[in-house]
C-alpha cells in the first residue's frame, strides 16, 4: 500500500561534526546512511516507540535493502533537515523515502529508499509488526493499517 499524501513525513535536523566528514572538510558518503537511520529512529520515537522497549518485546527492525543518490554535498557544520516517510506498509516491513538536505538553502544533497524488516530479536526471523505500531505508522503516514 502506498502513501496517500505527504503530510505525513517526518523531518529531523542534525549538525555535521568534524568526525562525519574526510580530510577536506566534506561528508563522506556512508554517513548520510547514518543521518537516515537517526531520523528512522527518532520517527520511531516520536510515535511513542523506543527500540530499547521494542528489543524487550523480541522485535528488532533491521534494513533489508538500500538504495541511495547523491546530489551534493555536506559540509562540517551545515545543519542538515532529514525526512522519514513510509511509503509502503507490509505485514513484516516498512519500506521509507528519505532525503538529507541542507537546512540554509534546502539543497538537496542524497536521497534513497530503505526496506525495513521486522524480526524477531531472538532468531533474526520475519515477524509481523504488532497492531499498536502499525497503526501508529499507518496513521501517522496517511497509510491503511490492512494486511499487505
Amino acid at each position: 500500500m502506498r502513501a496517500q499524501n505527504e503530510a505525513g513525513s517526518y523531518a529531523h535536523r542534525c549538525r555535521v561534526y568534524y568526525e562525519d566528514t574526510d580530510a577536506g572538510g566534506i561528508v563522506y558518503y556512508v554517513n548520510y546512511l547514518k543521518f537516515m537511520e537517526r531520523a528512522r529512529t527518532e520517527r520511531l520515537r516520536q510515535l511513542g516507540f523506543s527500540q530499547s522497549e521494542l528489543v524487550g518485546d523480541n522485535l528488532l527492525f533491521v534494513v533489508h535493502s538500500s538504495e541511495a543518490r547523491y546530489h551534493a554535498p555536506a559540509r562540517l557544520d551545515d545543519e542538515l533537515g532529514i525526512t522519514a516517510e513510509v511509503i509502503e506498509l507490509n505485514r513484516a516491513s516498512l519500506r521509507f523515502r528519505q532525503q538529507v538536505r541542507r537546512v540554509a538553502d534546502n539543497a538537496l544533497l542524497c536521497e534513497g529508499q530503505f526496506l525495513v524488516a521486522c524480526v524477531r530479536a531472538d532468531s533474526l526471523k520475519p515477524r509481523a509488526l504488532p497492531e499498536a505500531l502499525r497503526s501508529a505508522f499507518a496513521s501517522g503516514q496517511g497509510l491503511s493499517p490492512a494486511g499487505d
